[in-house]
């Protein structure tokens, strides 16, 4: 079995996503994505590596989730992919997107551009960095999309809203938004935007949604994001 199929076969997440999660991981669909993840890797790379799909998990428990970043699908380049949405490794070149979320946080909060492209210190604040689709095949944008991993994160989605009260659901771009519906908004902020792709990125400067974030965390008592440790 590959890296890619053991790893979705027995996902290594935190007891409380494990739990949450645990029905999906039995589901046909997920059954079926296994074997589509199986099969692509005879013949074509997958990002990220097998052990990085659930980071987003793994670095932010279920139980601390204050804010949500929904983003589209891993990186396609050689290196990228981590498992944390918009979010490269320490040393790796900023992609586009990256850039103009660091440009647009320059601007809204007066900070300075991050010298590292590596978000886990957003993770680790309870700020979920989570993938629309959780893999891609190398080169290939949206190449996974429509296997399968849409289901799964309908239902991340839905356990947060359902299960936790107060989180902050940033979505960019049509991919995320298109999971407002599993939102409860009485229960829930959710701040959109375009993406932050050069293509519609001038619909995404000026949203101001870091400073947004921590006004809607500060009015229910909770610690504000410190977006600049990185």
């Amino acid at each position: 079995m590959s890296n890619t199929a053991a790893q979705t076969a027995s996902p290594q997440i935190g007891e409380s996503w494990k739990e949450m999660l645990f029905e999906e991981f039995h589901q046909q669909y997920f059954q079926d994505l296994k074997q589509f993840l199986t099969d692509e890797k005879q013949n074509n790379v997958v990002y990220p590596p097998g052990p990085l799909i659930f980071s987003a998990f793994n670095q932010t428990p279920f139980e601390e989730v204050k804010v949500v970043v929904l983003g589209q699908d891993p990186y396609h380049g050689p290196g990228q992919a981590n498992g944390l949405c918009f979010s490269v490794s320490n040393g790796i070149k900023h992609p586009p997107s990256l850039v103009n979320i660091f440009k647009e946080m320059q601007k809204d909060l007066n900070v300075p551009y991050p010298k590292t492209g590596d978000l886990s210190g957003w993770a680790k604040q309870g700020v979920l960095l989570l993938n629309t689709t959780l893999t891609v095949r190398a080169h290939t944008p949206a190449s996974h999309q429509g296997q399968g991993w849409e289901f799964f994160t309908d239902a991340v989605i839905r356990a947060l809203s359902e299960h936790r009260e107060g989180i902050v659901f940033i979505l960019w771009g049509r991919h995320a938004q298109n999971k407002k519906p599993l939102i409860d908004m009485t229960k829930h902020h959710v701040l959109e935007a375009a993406h932050p792709s050069p293509y519609s990125a001038n619909g995404f400067f000026g949203c101001r949604h870091f400073s947004k974030t921590n006004y809607l965390l500060l009015n229910q008592g909770k610690m504000p994001i410190n977006w600049v440790a990185l």
